[in-house]
């Protein structure tokens, strides 16, 4: 038997697991609070979310629920050749990181359109210009 570092869809399994940290990540909630929804240790939790350990379908199907979403959307855009979508690695980074997190809960808090739309220029103009970077 192959083992998973050996195989070729490994990279789909870490792809997968990065979906389900993000998506845990932007609901607030803890490795310890999943694994307890989904009935597996938060050891466990991170070898699915680190791509070490393949998730079975109904495993899967547990974790969607608790993320209040569907097995599809945790397989998102993966290529047909099971290549990751770019667009996705870099919203993983965003909200692996604290600041990013941070931003987009509260962005997420601002009904009114118009100033959402306005931090939304603002940040593309910094991002264009290269002033956001330290």
């Amino acid at each position: 038997m192959a083992r998973i570092v050996d195989s070729p869809f490994s990279h789909i399994d870490k792809e997968v697991g990065g979906r389900i940290r993000a998506r845990r990540r932007v609901l607030g909630l803890s490795q310890t609070v999943l694994a307890e929804r989904i009935g597996v240790t938060y050891q466990q939790l991170q070898k699915y979310e680190n791509g070490k350990n393949r998730i079975g379908s109904s495993r899967l199907q547990a974790i969607a629920q608790a993320l209040g979403t569907t097995p599809a959307e945790l397989f998102g855009n993966i290529g047909a050749r099971g290549g990751a979508v770019p667009e996705f690695d870099q919203i993983n980074q965003f909200v692996g990181w604290a600041e990013g997190l941070a931003l987009n809960r509260a962005f997420a808090r601002i009904n009114d359109d118009k100033v959402r739309r306005s931090i939304l220029g603002l940040i593309t103009s910094l991002s264009k210009d290269g002033a956001a970077q330290t």
